[in-house]
């Protein structure tokens, strides 16, 4: 009978993974200690956070929904994750010389996720963790003994001035040596002050530090077996470990679940242009097999692989379909506390965007918090639009841009894989029923992110309901004022003449 060639390779092996506190990070641990059961030890670098310690941060992490079935059927796996008490942010990433020691000596697989996705960080924060946190990471596994590979986690966006950006590494205009040592040298004030040039042509300073990331990472290849895995927009879980399971509202799962609360009225976007997005378990069964071909693959001294994760034209989803699909989710499914019928839309006019915007976001936002106001009740509702705004102004950039991410090394990777692991480490994107998907993103925003019940769907219907009949009454008071201001002005020119 014929067995996982991965599961197989990671048998007795340690690995050492940064970003476990993140949406693919959180994955990337489960699915290790579900479909390699036989690992060693995993060790997992969690720094101290707004008052809470690396290990009540790593408490809080296997205590998650994902994690419930590790608990029921086998929670011994749990004691193979070792917490790391450090900071890729710090010198030597903050970890004491006995675990050092420990990792140097037992780690071979090393996973580094660990950055800031903060599209709106400062020029500081995302070149000091996304960039020297890179450095950092790569001179401290350069003395692990029995190192086999170092998957780095970038981004499909790294190099948003490409249409096209194939599986290589492009070099950046400006040095990242010579950025990170102006990062160090300047203060705050003078950072902001040349970001923009620094940036540009960067939506963020995100993308920037990534595309920086590279440079840096390419740099030790091949002394070091370094790889380079670049997702694209990450979405829920297809299937594993829960399906539908997210942690965060970033991206289009936010867009679809602002709509279904019926606050988000109106989108910049192109409807035509393909959503770049993945599962997220797609994401993790990719780079994981990615560890399993760097180790057992002689290396190519020519470059440094690098694999787009995404769709590309295995399975193209338009945003107008992302849009159609989630509501079409919110209607079977609706959210709890809708504040108006979700009857949001895309477009691509930016006069008929602001339009929307000023008449269905910002002017029903100052009428409820001036009600609020009236009633001696907390306002909010300014306060929430301009996060929508602010995600808005951050996410229009790359839904008003076309790319192409041709993904050549990634299927040959999958086509490498014996029956076994393309099971178990699934990629089939062709498969995907996007009906079905976007069915489990809505539940899954629901249940994970907004903490709902699945209960309270049936009331949610009700309330669906008696929200559509209230929009058709101010659709047709609308229309009838319009009418009754038209007839005036026909009254008024008609007496004139």
């Amino acid at each position: 009978m014929a067995k996982s060639e991965i599961a197989e390779f990671f048998h007795g092996r340690s690995v050492f993974v940064t970003g476990c506190t993140g949406l693919m990070g959180k994955v990337l641990v489960w699915k290790l200690l579900n479909s390699c059961p036989e690992i060693k030890n995993i060790f997992v670098l969690i720094r101290s956070k707004r008052g809470k310690s690396a290990l009540l941060r790593y408490q809080e992490i296997i205590k998650a929904p994902l994690f419930d079935s590790i608990r029921k059927t086998n929670e011994s796996l749990l004691s193979k994750l070792q917490v790391v008490c450090g900071d890729v942010g710090a010198d030597e990433l903050g970890i004491s010389p006995d675990m050092k020691e420990k990792m140097i000596a037992e780690v071979s697989i090393v996973f580094h996720g660990a950055a800031t996705l903060n599209l709106d960080a400062s020029l500081s924060e995302a070149i000091n963790l996304n960039t020297t946190g890179t450095l950092r990471m790569l001179e401290f596994c350069s003395a692990m003994k029995n190192l086999e590979a170092f998957i780095h986690f970038s981004t499909a966006f790294c190099h948003v001035d490409l249409e096209t950006l194939n599986e290589e590494v492009h070099k950046s205009t400006f040095d990242a040596h010579n950025i990170m040592k102006l990062q160090s040298w300047l203060n705050e004030t003078s950072i902001k002050k040349v970001t923009a040039h620094l940036i540009n042509p960067h939506p963020n300073t995100y993308t920037f530090s990534k595309r920086l990331a590279e440079d840096v990472v390419s740099e030790f290849y091949p002394k070091l077996p370094v790889v380079i895995a670049r997702p694209s927009i990450v979405t829920p879980a297809l299937k594993e470990p829960l399906p539908g399971w997210v942690d965060n509202l970033n991206g289009p799962i936010g867009i679809l679940a602002a709509g279904g609360k019926g606050v988000l009225r109106s989108i910049l976007c192109n409807p035509k242009y393909n959503a770049e997005a993945v599962p997220v378990d797609f994401a993790i069964n990719a780079v994981i097999a990615i560890a399993w071909k760097t180790a057992t693959t002689k290396q190519n001294t020519s470059g440094i692989p690098v694999y787009n994760l995404t769709q590309h034209n295995l399975n193209p989803i338009t945003w107008h379909t992302v849009m159609t699909k989630g509501r079409e989710g919110t209607m079977e499914n609706p959210f709890e506390l809708m504040l108006w019928y979700p009857t949001g839309g895309i477009t691509s006019n930016r006069f008929l965007h602001t339009y929307k915007v000023i008449c269905y976001h910002w002017i029903p936002a100052y009428l409820i918090d001036g009600i609020m106001l009236l009633l001696g009740q907390k306002r909010f509702m300014l306060r929430v639009q301009q996060k929508i705004s602010d995600g808005l102004r951050v996410l229009q950039y790359f839904t008003m841009r076309k790319w192409d991410f041709p993904n050549d090394r990634l299927l040959a990777l999958r086509e490498s894989m014996n029956d076994v692991d393309r099971r178990e480490f699934n990629m089939d994107f062709e498969k995907m029923d996007m009906n079905d998907y976007f069915r489990k993103c809505i539940l899954g925003a629901r249940q994970y992110c907004l903490r709902e019940d699945p209960a309270t769907i049936p009331k949610a219907r009700k309330t669906l309901k008696v929200l559509y009949v209230l929009d058709l009454v101010v659709i047709y008071l609308k229309y009838a004022l319009v009418a009754w201001f038209l007839y005036k002005v026909y009254q008024v020119v008609s007496t004139a003449f």
